[in-house]
């Protein structure tokens, strides 16, 4: 029954991505623009040349800002990954579990770790 609830999420989280695909590539594209006018902002000596970049960086904030779909389908995005890994049983293996203090029971669990 899990394994149904994941395949669910995961067939409709990758639906709604594929469906806002296009939305997505808009923000890429916007935030491309937002950065290069923020780039070239930073780096321009005269006046005319920061006003232009700075109107380029506005333009290209607004445009990121106005494309809502595309955070919906960064959600989406989140919600695929998480059935991913979910499905395969790949936890986060950054937590250490320390349940013991003995130090040859850690080096036999962490050799078992690395032998596999």
């Amino acid at each position: 029954m899990k394994k149904l609830g994941l395949a669910a999420l995961g067939i409709t989280a990758a639906i709604v991505a594929l469906v806002n695909l296009g939305s997505l590539l808009a923000l890429a594209f916007s935030a491309l623009v937002a950065y290069a006018g923020f780039h070239y902002f930073r780096k321009s000596t005269s006046t005319i040349s920061k006003l232009f970049w700075g109107g380029v960086l506005v333009i290209g904030l607004l445009t990121a800002i106005a494309n809502v779909p595309a955070f919906i389908g960064i959600i989406a995005l989140v919600g695929v990954l998480y059935a991913w890994r979910k499905w395969h049983g790949t936890e986060n293996s950054n937590i250490i579990n320390n349940a013991t203090d003995d130090p040859f029971v850690n080096f036999e669990r962490q050799w078992n770790e690395i032998t596999k």
